[in-house]
């Protein structure tokens, strides 16, 4: 950041030393873009505070969730979880295995597409259809 500074102020001391003045056109031109272009240079080093201020608040704000998820899912992580891909857009998806086994009707779907990743509401003649069907959702189960 400091290089751009630099490098304005190096013009304006070389339209100081070149004696250029606002007496001709060409003068106040090259004046006036020195000008600005040192407004420039100071509105840019305003923008990199602000976004280094900006980058602080954030990483904080991360470390305060990270540390609130923490608390707040403490116990579920520790459960048994299933992790299932989408047939539609192949996203890992990850629910409680104590679903595989409820009675009532259960749907999960894919947070990304809504396609259905898993139900309960298949029917197998057998337990060997079963095993097979399960091992096919995911080879873990």
């Amino acid at each position: 950041m400091g290089n751009i500074k630099e490098k304005v102020a190096y013009l304006q001391g070389l339209t100081r030393g070149l004696d250029v003045t606002d007496n001709s056109a060409e003068g106040k031109l090259i004046l006036n873009v020195v000008d600005v272009l040192q407004d420039m240079a100071e509105e840019i080093h305003c923008i990199h505070v602000a976004q280094e201020d900006l980058e602080n608040f954030v990483d904080a704000i991360d470390e305060d969730l990270s540390d609130l998820e923490d608390d707040v899912y403490e116990g579920v992580y520790n459960s048994d979880m299933v992790e299932m891909e989408c047939p539609a857009c192949h996203e890992v998806i990850s629910f409680e295995s104590n679903l595989l086994d409820e009675e009532n009707v259960v749907e999960v779907t894919c947070p990304k597409c809504g396609e259905v990743v898993y139900e309960n509401t298949i029917e197998f003649a057998d337990e060997d259809d079963m095993e097979l069907a399960m091992h096919r959702i995911h080879p873990g189960v």
